[in-house]
C-alpha cells in the first residue's frame, strides 16, 4: 500500500471519529447542558383529629297545634243541643253538645229493674239466714239463695255501666282545654261513633309535622332538636313523634316536633326546617382533600422520614370539610394534608414548616431582646 493511500485512510478514520463524537450524544439524547436536578414536591403534614360529623337536610313542614283532639261520640243518635261553636275557647269537661241516643231511657229502666231484683234477693236471703242458723233450711236451698244474690248484684252492676255509658254518649264534653278549631254540627243532625263532632287544639305551643325518607328517618331520634325557619327567624323544636310505617299517600315516614316558642306561628302554614339526617360522633377524621381515589378505592398518603407511603383506607361519613376514616390510619400517623399530582408511593417530599420557622424566629428574637445589654 502506498504512503498516499495510508494517509487518506487515516484521515477518513479521524473524520468518522469526529462525526461519531458529535452524532452519538445527539442520538442517545444526552446533553450536558440539559441536566437539571429534580426537586421533591413540598407538602404540609398533619395528624388525624377526632371530631363529630353531621349532615343536615332541608325539609318542609306544616304548623299545627302541639296537642290536637278529634272529638267523636260514643254512640249514635240525634243532636238535640249545641253549646259550642268554631273559635270558642273551652275547658276540659265543658259540655259541647247533647245527643238523644234513644236508648238512655231504656237503660235507665233496665238499671232500676235489676236493682229491685237484687234488693229483693238480699232481703230474702236475710230472712232465711235465721232459719238456716236454726237448722230449718236445707244447705242446698240456702246456697241457692246466696247464688241469686250474687247474680242479682252482677246484673245490677252491668245495668249501671250500660246506663252510665248512655249518659256519657248523650252529653259530649271537651276532653282537653283549648280552642275549637272546627265545629260543623247542626241541630237534629244524626251522628255515630264514626262522626267527628269537633276538633280542639290544646293550649300552649305549636308543633310541626313533616315527612322524611327512610334514610333520614333512621338518623332521627325522639328528643332531638331541629331548627325551624319562618320569616327570617329561627325557632327550635324537639322531635316528639316518629312513625316507622310508610304513609301510603306520600311513600314517606311521618314525623312531628313540638315548638314551645311557636305560639305566633299560624296553624296550617308551611315552614322550612333543618334536621340532622346523619351523624358520626367522636370519630377519626381527615380533611377531605387528603383522600385520593384510584379505581373507586380511597387511600391516604402518610409521611415518615422524608418519604410518603400510600395507605388504603375505609371511609365513612363526610361533610364539606372532613371525612371519617374507619380503617387504614391511626391517630398518631402523620399524613399529607395538601394535594399534589407529583405524589406516589415511596416518593420523597419536602415538608413546608413555615409556621414552625416563624415561631422559632419569634422565640429567638424575644430571647435576644431579653438577654442583650443596653448600649452604653
Amino acid at each position: 500500500m502506498t504512503k498516499r493511500k495510508i494517509l487518506i485512510i487515516a484521515g477518513a478514520v479521524i473524520i468518522v471519529a469526529v462525526v461519531a463524537g458529535l452524532v452519538i450524544p445527539k442520538i442517545s439524547g444526552w446533553n450536558k447542558d440539559e441536566i437539571v436536578a429534580v426537586v421533591p414536591p413540598t407538602v404540609t403534614i398533619g395528624k388525624p383529629e377526632v371530631r363529630n360529623i353531621e349532615l343536615t337536610s332541608e325539609l318542609m313542614g306544616t304548623i299545627e297545634p302541639d296537642s290536637i283532639v278529634y272529638v267523636k261520640p260514643l254512640g249514635s243518635g240525634e243532636v238535640i243541643g249545641i253549646q259550642a261553636k268554631t273559635g270558642d275557647v273551652v275547658t276540659a269537661g265543658q259540655l259541647l253538645c247533647e245527643v238523644d241516643t234513644k236508648q238512655l231511657e231504656s237503660s235507665r229502666i233496665t238499671m232500676e229493674t235489676t236493682k229491685i231484683g237484687y234488693e229483693d234477693a238480699k232481703k230474702n236471703l236475710d230472712r232465711y239466714s235465721v232459719l238456716y242458723a236454726a237448722g230449718d233450711v236445707a244447705e242446698a236451698d240456702y246456697q241457692s239463695l246466696q247464688d241469686k244474690v250474687k247474680t242479682g248484684k252482677l246484673q245490677y252492676e252491668n245495668a249501671q255501666i250500660a246506663y252510665n255509658n248512655q249518659m256519657e254518649s248523650s252529653k259530649i264534653t271537651a276532653p282537653i282545654s283549648g280552642r275549637v278549631e272546627s265545629f260543623q254540627l247542626s241541630l237534629h243532625d244524626m251522628i255515630s261513633p264514626q262522626s267527628t263532632v269537633c276538633v280542639i287544639s290544646g293550649e300552649g305551643g305549636k308543633a310541626v309535622t313533616f315527612y322524611v325518607t327512610e334514610r333520614v328517618m333512621n338518623g332521627l331520634n325522639l328528643g332531638e332538636r331541629i331548627r325551624i325557619e319562618k320569616n327570617g327567624s329561627d325557632i327550635e323544636g324537639t322531635i316528639t313523634e316518629k312513625s316507622t310505617m310508610i304513609e301510603k299517600e306520600s311513600g314517606l315516614f311521618k314525623m312531628k316536633a313540638s315548638i314551645p316558642e311557636g305560639s305566633n306561628l299560624a296553624t296550617g302554614t308551611s315552614v322550612k326546617l333543618n334536621v340532622v339526617s346523619q351523624k358520626a360522633e367522636n370519630v377519626l377524621t381527615v380533611p377531605v382533600d387528603c383522600v385520593y381515589y384510584e379505581g373507586g378505592i380511597p387511600y391516604i398518603y402518610s409521611y415518615k422520614d422524608g418519604t410518603v407511603h400510600e395507605n388504603a383506607v375505609t371511609v365513612g361519613l363526610s361533610d364539606e370539610a372532613y371525612c371519617e376514616v374507619k380503617e387504614g390510619i391511626v391517630a398518631d400517623d402523620e399524613i399529607v394534608t395538601t394535594w399534589s399530582s407529583e405524589l406516589y408511593d415511596g416518593s420523597k417530599v419536602n415538608v413546608s414548616n413555615k409556621a414552625t420557622e416563624d415561631s422559632a424566629k419569634e422565640t429567638t428574637e424575644e430571647t435576644t431582646e431579653e438577654t442583650s445589654e443596653p448600649a452604653q
